[in-house]
């Protein structure tokens, strides 16, 4: 899963550089990136000020304009307005994630509280929205006619149209949403927890991954539960208390603080989406949505339930049938067992065993193999930019080419650090416009690597993972092309937003495709195709349980939020969605509402990558399965669906790529690929 920001909350970015004074005075007026002038929070205040400031000027020129208003004279305005509180936000959110020190995050938060007050403002604005419904809708320019209709849209959702008191009840309640918001997402990011485990507990877990990890003075071994400690100790420890104690610290390092914090933001979402006339948060945040309204999402998880619950009822039956066959007195599979039988399971049933690819995906290699890969895919070259200011030194950079001109810059930032955002996600950094600005983006990811003694080898599902955010970054870079810096690959329907990212993942499974990188780091030979066959068929065992997985945490999401806010019991909402779809023991004591910061970002609307995986298995299926980087498919996807960005409404970008509104047929077949 990746985790993105809410254009709703602004969200934001910062950076941190060490620089020479001389540098730091030729850069303090860069008025795209937050980091530059070096580690200093109150040039980032300065910094954030002056695009506030910028974007009180086009505001102000918008309201001078006398006369008949139009596209140029008022639309334009307010599109620079966006841009600067873009800008601040994005820069805000990246040092609020991934700042070098605790100074510059904790001021990054605070500002990022500024900005969306700011934002606030601005969507509460009664003056601008008149002007900017003022204006004529062009007949003969649908992308600035999506804009305008989109954008006086968002204004009456916002409550523009409330008298001033209930304007003011709604700003005050839109304030505390957000620092509601960044405190969940703050104790998530800082609250690492660490187990210990004997010697003995490590059997199964990689040599490299033990070599890692140097013993204390009591023989004991420490581990975190960021993800390079996590992921192998879920899959791999034979242990099955050390898999325990890991899944419950995981599930419970941001409790109790967060309980407290969540039950605060639904009470608040509440009452916001009473004021403005809606029975429950749900609905309001569904509005402006591809589904319209929390009914036709229930609609959805429904068609995907019946598509799936037989498949993840075959599979957990195959798999509990294995687990007895190691165990004789098992009758059911604990929660934090089930990634360990499941590779387990794999490893019999598919003569597949996970821990034998990871030579084959060592970080660099996988790294230049998914740029080599997005090349050939979207038509584009990748320019290493060795002397570019950036927040960390183990920040790479890319600018991006196309026929021979920049149209866009990318920062990696993919080993994690004390302090820095725990999850993988991929967030705008500077909006495109036409013309005049290019766009730039990020990838936040926490894979092994980054240290010169360890090759970062990886399990194939985070180069999974790693294609799924590469597909968030082309949309945005090659879908912020546009006219308005508010219609790039982000500003699509909230609900659209992960099937570029999940489209992109298919692209894995090709032998064509991994070939070209997934080579041993020792002696350079390249993936055997026998071997990608199998991983094949054992990544594809526990689609219907994947699948029910996410129905998990879509009706969680939406549990939360289309109700009454004092009949959320978190405990026992979660308790009776995890019984409904999850095979799995629940394990008492887990807490993963308090880790869960979709939904901050998402809140209702989790179900966005259910939703997406539907259309990105349909979309998928217009290429070749075996050469997917052959054929036409490539280039009309680029041109139809990536390209325009919010230009159109994204039902309107997929028919255009399949000639068809899409369908769950796809997806059906996709779920039943296993049991062929």
């Amino acid at each position: 899963m990746a985790r993105h920001f809410n254009r709703k909350l602004l969200p934001l970015l910062l950076c941190t550089m060490l620089a020479s004074t001389a540098q730091a005075a030729a850069r303090k007026n860069d008025p795209l990136h937050a980091w530059a002038g070096g580690d200093d929070p109150a040039r980032l205040e300065q910094w954030v000020n002056e695009r506030l400031a910028a974007e009180q000027a086009s505001i102000g020129k918008l309201l001078a304009v006398k006369g008949k208003r139009s596209v140029a004279n008022t639309l334009a305005a307010y599109d620079e307005a966006q841009n600067q509180l873009a800008l601040a936000g994005n820069g805000a959110n990246l040092l609020f994630t991934v700042g070098r020190t605790a100074e510059v995050r904790n001021k990054a938060q605070a500002l990022t509280e500024k900005i969306s007050s700011a934002a606030t403002d601005l969507a509460l604005n009664r003056k601008v929205y008149d002007a900017l419904a003022a204006v004529p809708l062009p007949s003969n320019d649908p992308a600035s006619r999506r804009y305008l209709e989109y954008t006086l849209l968002e204004y009456r959702l916002a409550g523009v149209n409330q008298d001033e008191a209930k304007r003011a009840e709604i700003h005050a309640l839109q304030d505390k949403i957000t620092s509601l918001s960044l405190a969940f997402a703050r104790s998530v990011q800082d609250g690492t927890q660490t187990i210990t485990a004997t010697r003995e507990e490590l059997d199964g877990l990689p040599d490299d991954f033990i070599a890692r990890h140097k013993p204390g003075a009591d023989g004991k071994y420490a581990f975190n539960t960021d993800e390079p400690d996590r992921g192998p100790i879920n899959s791999f420890a034979k242990s099955a208390d050390l898999r325990h104690r890991m899944y419950i610290a995981y599930n419970t390092r941001a409790y109790p603080a967060n309980k407290q914090v969540l039950l605060d933001l639904l009470s608040t979402r509440q009452k916001l989406a009473g004021i403005l006339g809606f029975s429950n948060f749900a609905e309001l945040a569904t509005a402006d949505q591809m589904t319209g309204s929390a009914a036709a999402v229930h609609k959805l998880l429904d068609d995907i339930d019946a598509a799936s619950r037989e498949a993840k009822d075959k599979e957990y039956a195959q798999l509990l049938a294995f687990v007895k066959t190691k165990e004789p007195g098992a009758t059911a599979i604990s929660a934090a067992d089930s990634g360990y039988w499941s590779e387990q399971f794999r490893r019999q049933q598919f003569t597949f065993d996970a821990q034998s690819v990871r030579p084959y995906f060592p970080y660099e290699q996988v790294e230049a193999g998914i740029l080599d890969t997005a090349a050939k895919i979207f038509h584009v070259q990748f320019r290493p930019v060795k002397n570019a200011e950036v927040w960390h030194p183990s920040v790479t950079v890319f600018d991006v080419m196309d026929g021979g001109k920049r149209v866009g810059r990318i920062y990696l930032d993919m080993h994690p650090r004390e302090g820095k955002d725990k999850w993988f996600s991929a967030s705008p950094v500077v909006p495109g416009i036409r013309g005049k600005q290019v766009p730039e983006g990020r990838l936040t990811c926490n894979f092994s690597g980054g240290i010169p003694s360890d090759p970062g080898l990886m399990q194939y599902g985070e180069v999974v993972t790693f294609f799924h955010e590469f597909g968030h970054l082309m949309h945005h870079i090659l879908g912020s092309q546009n006219r308005w810096s508010q219609q790039g690959g982000f500003n699509v329907e909230g609900d659209f937003v992960e099937a570029p990212s999940q489209m992109l993942e298919e692209f894995f499974r090709s032998y064509d495709v991994l070939s070209t990188f997934a080579k041993h780091y020792q002696t350079g030979a390249v993936i055997p195709k026998d071997v990608v066959a199998r991983m094949n068929a054992a990544n594809a065992f526990g689609r219907g349980g994947w699948a029910q997985g996410q129905l998990f945490y879509s009706t969680l999401s939406l549990n939360t939020h289309d109700r009454p806010a004092a009949d959320v019991d978190l405990d026992a909402q979660l308790h009776q969605v995890w019984n409904r779809f999850m095979p799995y023991t629940f394990v008492d004591g887990n807490r993963f509402y308090t880790t869960f910061t979709h939904l901050t970002g998402y809140s209702s609307n989790y179900y966005t990558y259910a939703l997406d995986k539907v259309i990105a298995i349909d979309m998928f299926a217009r290429f070749d399965k075996e050469h997917p980087l052959g054929g036409s498919a490539a280039a009309d996807y680029r041109k139809y669906v990536i390209d325009p960005g919010a230009t159109k409404p994204a039902a309107q970008l997929v028919q255009d790529f399949l000639g068809r509104p899409q369908n769950i047929d796809a997806f059906k077949t996709w779920l039943g690929e296993e049991f062929n």
